[in-house]
């Protein structure tokens, strides 16, 4: 069939024109839209501009064929050869393009949006600046590819290939890359903020200046990847693998590591604030200092030895508990929830609400904090919904109070320095709280487990525990008061007493904290 009667055909409104052989033809701003092409021939056609919108193309042959400009939105393309195609700026936005083969194809500013183009064969193809905002591309072959500044929102690339594909300062926010194998891929400065890579193989990976915050890299593979400067504050990196890994001043900031391997990963210059330094591997791992500023300003350096360094990464959660003789009943529950929702709003260091652990007789609350220096102040805001609080929250006083007299008595000036240091910066932290109130809850002052006996301790990052407070009646409401042989008034007294752990206890808890000099 030649070109004309293609034409007339069409005009005349024919649309089947399945196995036609066009090879070389000119067909440059042709409207073929809604045509049925399937298994046509039209390697080396010109098709720029054509409008082929919804148009059939699978399993067509279309090497060297320029579709540059060319509407293809919503065309099928299934099982289509595209190798070395021109299809600059081409719009194939909602087309399906899968098991197609575009190897080499020329695809600069194309149009890809919402496209399925999943097992489809993208090897060394050029998509820069591409529009692939929500495409399909499970299993797709981009190895070698060159996606610079390319738009891959939501894009979907579960287990796709991208061994060696240049991906700098493209846009993947809250793209899926789960099990995508990325080797030695260049992803320099692109936001991948929210993007699942769970499982991804980034070994040798270049994503220096990258946007990771709040992305899934549990269980990735980053073995000599190179994350100078990246953002991975809030990341999930749970049992991830940086082995040789460059992490020089990167953004770590509340970020979840716990059963990360960091063997002979460089971790100079990161920032680590907020971060659990505990099920760790860090065999060979080199690190001068780190930022552990809350903003990352550098306000708070940490510098380190071998000595110290040890330490630092060998640390277990700091926590509170706070125990309550007595089963919490759901209306409880309710209102605990209500009031430490409050008290977060007064007091943002308690931003995550306690576990709770409840026994047949007894509820734990326990608080995991940031850092030793919170322990104090916030046990003293935990007990706030409980009768035992002003009890509790005096003997906090009095023992910052005693902190600051019994560090002289300390051996060593050093050692008393760093005790007077270290009760500075507590005291100055419960003196914030002091003045924080329970907030009133309806039905907060009926329910009985407020009122039952409570037990308050800390526990700092050396694993030292103190105990604050324990009411004398803590775990003996099952007797009775008259077998005790005491009356009931004695009791009573003991309650409002305030007994303070030794000053040898209290210096040793406070030097237990890790401290930089």
């Amino acid at each position: 069939m030649t070109l004309k009667e293609l034409l007339e055909q069409y005009a005349a409104g024919e649309r089947d024109f399945g196995g036609i052989m066009l090879s070389e033809a000119n067909l440059s701003r042709i409207n073929l839209s809604g045509a049925n092409l399937s298994q046509a021939i039209l390697s080396i056609a010109n098709l720029s501009g054509a409008n082929l919108s919804g148009t059939n193309l699978s399993y067509a042959k279309m090497n060297v064929t320029r579709l540059s400009g060319s509407n293809l939105v919503r065309a099928n393309l299934q099982g289509a050869i595209l190798n070395v195609a021109n299809m600059i700026r081409a719009n194939l936005s909602g087309a399906n393009l899968q098991d197609a083969a575009l190897i080499r194809a020329e695809m600069i500013r194309a149009n890809l949006s919402e496209a399925k183009l999943n097992g489809a064969n993208l090897n060394a193809a050029d998509l820069r600046e591409s529009n692939l905002r929500q495409v399909d591309l499970t299993g797709a072959n981009l190895s070698e590819a060159d996606l610079r500044g390319s738009s891959l929102i939501a894009a979907i690339l579960l287990n796709a290939n991208l061994i060696g594909t240049d991906l700098s300062k493209a846009d993947l926010t809250g793209a899926d890359l789960s099990n995508a194998e990325l080797r030695h891929a260049r992803l320099h400065r692109a936001n991948l903020s929210g993007a699942s890579l769970r499982g991804a193989n980034l070994r040798w990976a270049d994503l220096s200046g990258a946007n990771l915050r709040w992305a899934d890299l549990s269980e990735a593979k980053l073995s000599g990847a190179n994350l100078i400067g990246a953002d991975l504050s809030c990341a999930n990196l749970l049992n991830t693998s940086f082995v040789h890994a460059d992490l020089t001043q990167t953004n770590l900031i509340r970020a979840d590591w716990e059963g990360a391997d960091l063997s002979g990963a460089i971790l100079t210059g990161a920032k680590l604030y907020g971060v659990a330094r505990f099920n760790l591997t860090t065999e060979g791992m080199s690190c001068d200092w780190l930022d552990l500023s809350p903003n990352g300003d550098h306000s708070q350096i940490a510098r380190f030895d071998s000595e110290n360094f040890e330490k630092f990464f060998n640390q277990t959660p700091p926590v509170v508990q706070l125990v309550v003789d007595m089963p919490i009943s759901s209306d409880a529950h309710r209102v605990l929830a209500d009031i430490y929702h409050q008290l977060s709003q007064q007091y943002p260091e308690m931003n995550q609400p306690p576990s709770i652990d409840v026994g047949y007789r007894r509820t734990i609350l326990t608080f995991r904090v940031d850092s030793d220096e919170l322990l104090l102040p916030t046990a003293y805001v935990a007990v706030l919904p409980f009768q035992d609080a002003g009890a509790t929250q005096k003997t906090l006083v009095n023992l910052v109070r005693s902190l600051q007299s019994s560090s002289p008595d300390l051996s060593g000036v050093k050692a008393a320095n760093q005790a007077a240091k270290l009760s500075v910066a507590t005291i100055q932290r419960l003196r914030k709280v002091s003045g924080l109130s329970c907030p009133q809850v309806e039905g907060y002052s009926e329910l009985e487990f407020f009122q039952a006996p409570t037990q308050t301790t800390v526990a700092n990052s050396s694993d030292l525990g103190l105990t604050i407070y324990s009411n004398p009646m803590f775990g003996k409401r099952f007797f009775n008061v008259a077998e005790l042989g005491i009356p009931l008034s004695a009791l009573s007294s003991q309650r409002a007493q305030v007994v303070l752990p030794s000053s040898r206890e209290i210096l040793e808890f406070i030097q237990g904290f890790y401290s930089f000099d």
